[in-house]
């Protein structure tokens, strides 16, 4: 287990700070024409993204200064930097910006702390939805939502019946519909960015199967938001912890994020 001090207070600064991203990311929303740019790998990228990375950037660097920090928008890093850290924080300022072009309201803010390859604390904000879960290894997950604040805890949580899975709304491989015939009988929904991992933590979904190409930032604060809640996300079909800064590309292998019941069942 980590040796690092992450505390409840601490990941309350996130918080705050995913949800002040948020709100500038709603600023643009909210505006009729989004001016919207394509990166060299072909994602979109508009000034909503830059101006949550903008906001999220100066508020790590007023409250956690000694902490390195990688984001989405600025990724240009060194392997040879980037090997040397211990401990450091990624970022997807806006994670599912096609589906904030498309303005149905599943897009969010992903805030994630990793320390020797583990994400060890994670916020992950939905805006449109007023959902934000938060996470910390070892101390436990939370759902902010409506004014209310409740536990997620899914470690005793058996499979549904048929089980439910959770998908992307952007991406269906073929190599995930291999996997579903594995499964069998179950039922299907689908939903945009890292809300399918929170789905799974708060016990609306039992397994996210994601046998497709996606980058460090996409999952590190969910998957510590899932991990922290109980639940489990391996590589595919390793099965083992999916880990980060362990390579100098940042892309994920293929994973399943799922309950801890559903890597248990016969």
């Amino acid at each position: 287990m980590s040796n690092i001090v992450f505390s409840k207070t601490d990941l309350q600064q996130i918080v705050t700070l995913a949800k002040q991203a948020g709100d500038a990311i709603m600023q643009v929303y909210a505006q009729t024409d989004l001016q919207i740019e394509v990166k060299q790998d072909d994602s979109p990228v508009t000034a909503a993204d830059i101006a949550s990375h903008n906001v999220i950037i100066a508020g790590l660097k007023q409250h956690f200064a000694d902490i390195a920090i990688m984001s989405e928008e600025d990724a240009d890093i060194s392997w040879a930097e980037r090997q040397t850290w211990q401990t450091y924080w990624l970022i997807d300022p806006l994670d599912g910006t096609k589906e904030f072009i498309k303005r149905n309201g599943e897009f969010t803010v992903n805030i994630a702390l990793i320390h020797q390859g583990q994400a060890i604390a994670g916020v992950v904000y939905a805006p449109v939805l007023d959902k934000c879960y938060s996470g910390i290894i070892g101390q436990g997950a939370w759902l902010e939502h409506n004014g209310q604040t409740s536990i997620l805890d899914i470690r005793d949580r058996a499979v549904q019946s048929p089980p439910i899975v959770v998908g992307s709304r952007s991406h269906v491989s073929v190599d995930v519909a291999a996997y579903l015939q594995t499964i069998g009988e179950h039922q299907m929904l689908s939903v945009g960015s890292s809300l399918k991992f929170c789905m799974v933590a708060e016990g609306q979904a039992d397994v996210y199967p994601r046998l497709g190409l996606t980058s460090e930032w996409d999952t590190a604060a969910a998957q510590a938001v899932l991990e922290s809640a109980g639940g489990q996300v391996v590589e595919y079909p390793a099965l083992i912890p999916l880990q980060y800064n362990q390579k100098e590309n940042i892309l994920n292998p293929y994973f399943i994020a799922a309950s801890s019941a559903w890597f248990a069942r016969k």
